[in-house]
């Protein structure tokens, strides 16, 4: 690589006492097996696939499995974790914190914890916490303390609220549809609009939400809401920034790059939910990505995560 090494956003921690919990109730991730993780093997990882620095955070189902203290006690030993990875290897690591969601108040201080006391990069949250979007207006606190604070909100997908297609783990189609289900309810719900602080970072290229979002815009205006103008909800979508993990490929990437913000778009590789030939092959559609305009991959690569994790920059 001709330009400095990628920064990633959408990479993986997987805590030991968020593994065992999870197989003590027998869940996993949307029906993909929960894979083993390391610091060293992270690092080894990242030397082989250029990747300078990975920002860590809790996939799916996050850190609130049903029941509230359990939850608040999971989210702090979590991210303490994650804390600690970032400590050992600042420049390799950075943190999105898992928040306790629905459980609003537990999500408010550990929020705050996280990011004043651990000093996290943002946090992550599941695209639905339990069916409830992310929009819901319950969850309006949350979204203001983030908006004071100008985090960085890295939206991850969860399973949505209904049954798996047979033989088809959540990741494989679901999670792009509750990607997108979940930033529309966000938009249409007017969270976008009021919180203009936080940067909303969505997974996977968001879905099909860049090729869909003119039939998102269109529609609300002459159907949904006529009293809400076109270009408003359009807006409000190009607000959020997009990750490639899964999706720097010759069909999604066209419709990425004409959607997004300049800027808006960063590097992932969803290591190591995604295993490393899994990143290879998506890595080579984005390193011989023939429509690139000037600086444009250096940009996605590294300097637009630049922009959004200061302490990243070289």
């Amino acid at each position: 690589m001709a330009f400095p090494a990628r920064i990633d956003v959408h990479q993986h921690i997987v805590p030991p006492v968020w593994a065992r919990t999870l197989a003590a109730q027998g869940l996993d991730s949307g029906g993909w097996a929960i894979p083993d993780w390391s610091p060293r093997s992270a690092i080894a990882m990242m030397d082989q696939q250029e990747i300078a620095t990975g920002v860590l955070s809790v996939t799916s189902p996050g850190v609130h499995l049903g029941d509230d203290a359990q939850a608040r006690a999971l989210a702090r030993a979590a991210n303490e974790c994650g804390a600690e990875a970032v400590k050992d290897h600042p420049d390799r690591f950075g943190h999105f914190a898992g928040i306790p969601l629905p459980d609003v108040d537990a999500a408010m201080t550990e929020a705050v914890h996280a990011l004043d006391t651990l000093h996290a990069d943002g946090v992550v949250l599941m695209s639905n916490a339990h069916g409830r979007y992310l929009g819901d207006p319950d969850f309006e606190p949350l979204w203001a303390e983030l908006d004071r604070r100008a985090a960085n909100v890295f939206v991850h997908p969860a399973q949505p609220p209904m049954t798996l297609l047979p033989g088809t783990p959540a990741p494989l189609a679901d999670y792009v549809f509750d990607t997108t289900r979940s930033a529309l309810n966000l938009v249409l719900n007017g969270v976008m609009s009021r919180y203009t602080n936080v940067r909303v970072i969505l997974s996977h290229g968001g879905g099909f939400l860049p090729y869909a979002a003119y039939r998102f815009s269109g529609l609300t205006s002459t159907v949904v809401d006529p009293d809400r103008k076109a270009e408003d909800v359009l807006r409000d979508l190009k607000r959020f920034h997009f990750d490639t993990a899964l999706s720097a490929s010759p069909s999604a990437l066209p419709a990425l790059l004409a959607f997004a913000e300049p800027g808006h778009v960063l590097y992932g590789s969803d290591w190591p939910f995604a295993p490393q030939e899994a990143g290879t092959y998506y890595n080579h559609f984005l390193e011989t990505y023939p429509d690139f305009t000037p600086g444009q991959a250096e940009a996605i690569n590294r300097k637009n995560a630049e922009v959004l994790f200061p302490r990243l920059a070289r």
